[in-house]
Order: C-alpha cells, then structure tokens, then sequence
C-alpha cells in the first residue's frame, strides 16, 4: 500500500469522547501510521445549541491521554460552509444535484406506504427534474445528489467490502 492514507477522526463536541469514539479514533490512527499515511481531526461542531468548546477540549484531552496525534491543523466543520456552498452549487450547475421542496412529512408517508406494501423504500423526488422556474419562493429547499434511477451502485472499500 502507499503512503497516500488519509484516516481521520471527527467527533461532535457535544461532551466527554467516549469508549465508541475512542475506539474509532483508535483504529484510524494505528491504521494511518501502519500505511506511513495521515491522520486527521475533523470536529463536527455545526450543531451550535450543543457544541461546546469545554467538549473540544475534552476531546483534545482524551485524544492526547490515548496516545493519539493528528497531522495539521484540526478542522472545525462550522468554518468551511463556504467550501461546502461551492461545491453544492458545481454540483447543482452540473446536473449532478437538485433542489427539493418535498416534506419531511411526505418523506415518511412515502416511507410508511413502502414499509406497509413490504417494498424497499426509494424516495422519489417530484423535484428531481423539475424546471427552476417553477421552484416555490415560500419554502426553503435542501439539495439532493442525483442518483441514478436504474441499477445498483456499489462501493468498494480499501477491503472491497460489499
């Protein structure tokens, strides 16, 4: 393998890092540094009603207790909306996403209506194809990928599991 692995570790910091959370980090980094690869820490404080900087502490803390060292600098989720905005409009300008205006109501009646018919639940979007210039002004929208509507998509890990 070569030294291009990258693992990271990305908490939220809504309290202590916990035996799970231990565990996770853990294993990512005794698996970056078996591969001369990186590890890094990723905090995931866009919750701000429950993020706290007494709970980034203490991860910090029970990271260094571990043992555990991260490459670079920490990454703090709540100041990359910016990047994130840029690639959410690429993908929507490039046909690969789309806005949807469907409820989380109708979300889970469409969720029920699957699980009562014995189905897999697929969400279809009336959305999805939808001309912009129809798009209500009065709703806020959430972007969605565009997955493809036939056929089976697999990913394969670095230990091609299924």
């Amino acid at each position: 393998m070569n030294n291009n692995v990258i693992t990271r570790f990305a908490p939220s910091p809504t309290g202590f890092l916990h035996i799970g959370s231990a565990r996770t980090a853990l294993f990512n980094y005794l698996f970056a540094r078996h591969h001369n690869g990186q590890f890094l820490l990723r905090i995931e404080d866009t919750d701000k009603e429950r993020s706290t900087k007494e709970a980034v502490e203490a991860i910090f803390s029970g990271l260094k207790w571990l043992g555990l060292d991260w490459n670079g600098e920490v990454i703090f989720q709540s100041k990359r909306h910016n990047l994130y905005k840029e690639a959410a409009l690429k993908l929507l300008q490039n046909g690969k996403a789309y806005y949807c205006f469907t409820s989380q109501e109708e979300i889970e009646r469409q969720r029920q209506q699957a699980l009562e018919n014995k189905q897999h639940f697929i969400f279809n979007s009336e959305w999805r194809d939808k001309d912009p210039s129809i798009y209500p002004t009065d709703i806020k929208p959430v972007i969605r990928l565009k997955t493809p509507r036939e056929g089976s998509i697999t990913i394969m890990t670095l230990y091609k599991v299924r």
